[in-house]
Order: C-alpha cells, then sequence, then structure tokens
C-alpha cells in the first residue's frame, strides 16, 4: 500500500477536526460567514447523509465548487448519487452534480474566492496549501427548498 503524501497527512486531520466540524456546525445553525456553503451528499456505502462544508460558489441557478483532490470522500459520494442539496446562508437548493472534467480548477476556486471577500481569499490559500489535484464540480440547481 503506498504511504500518503506529508501534505495530506497533516492537513487531512487538521481540514477534519479543527476546521470542517465548527464551521459545519455554524452552517447548520444558518449563522456562519456568507464566504462557505454546507454540501449534503449521500454516503456511497452507508446510504447516509453527509454534510461537508465547502468554499460559496454560487452563481445564479449554479454552484460551483473545487474538491481539495480527486480522494475527498464528498466527490465519491456525488459521484455515486449526483443529487445533492446545497445550504447557502439560511436556505437549501436541490441540484445534480456533474464533475467538470475541462475546468481549470485552481482558476475556478480563485474566481469562487474573490467573489467571497476576504474570507474567502483566506479560506482559498488554506485550500491551496492542503490541494493536490483540484477537481471542479458544478451543481445545477434545480428547484429550491
Amino acid at each position: 500500500m503506498q504511504q500518503q503524501p506529508l501534505k495530506r497527512r497533516v492537513w487531512r486531520p487538521l481540514e477534519k477536526w479543527l476546521i470542517n466540524r465548527p464551521v459545519r456546525a455554524l452552517l447548520r445553525l444558518g449563522i456562519a460567514p456568507s464566504a462557505f456553503a454546507l454540501l449534503e451528499t449521500t454516503g456511497r456505502r452507508s446510504g447516509r447523509l453527509r454534510l461537508t462544508p465547502v468554499g460559496n460558489g454560487l452563481d445564479g441557478s449554479v454552484f460551483w465548487l473545487v474538491a481539495i483532490d480527486r480522494r475527498c470522500d464528498y466527490l465519491k459520494n456525488l459521484v455515486a448519487d449526483s443529487h445533492v442539496r446545497v445550504k447557502v446562508r439560511r436556505r437549501w437548493y436541490r441540484g445534480v452534480a456533474t464533475v467538470v472534467a475541462d475546468d481549470d480548477a485552481w482558476v475556478r476556486r480563485r474566481s469562487v474566492d474573490r467573489v467571497n471577500g476576504l474570507l474567502g481569499r483566506i479560506d482559498g490559500a488554506a485550500f491551496r496549501a492542503g490541494a493536490g489535484e483540484p477537481v471542479t464540480v458544478r451543481v445545477d440547481l434545480r428547484e429550491l427548498d
């Protein structure tokens, strides 16, 4: 079995335990900064709902997100079941997610960060520090809850 790169071994626990948990709690309550959104996928093995904080990529009826690399669990989940929900501020949106193979994920992430102001740019810097091979995902929003 191949050993994970040092960057991933260090970044993943920091992201999972120190960043995502408190941000997820704030997003569930609807009081997190507007630079973030909550992505809801269905677990590919368990079938349980999974909530993941992501950068707020809402652009009209499309939501853009960039996964930190191809091994992200939420990316694997949405490939298995493309029907997702996204919570932006206090509102849930339903949508269908598609991995966009021919999109420059680094450029897409910078555009999402710029729209989200200073906090988005700070989050983007942390993203770039931990990113491996980022992947762009487009969520076409179908209806509002």
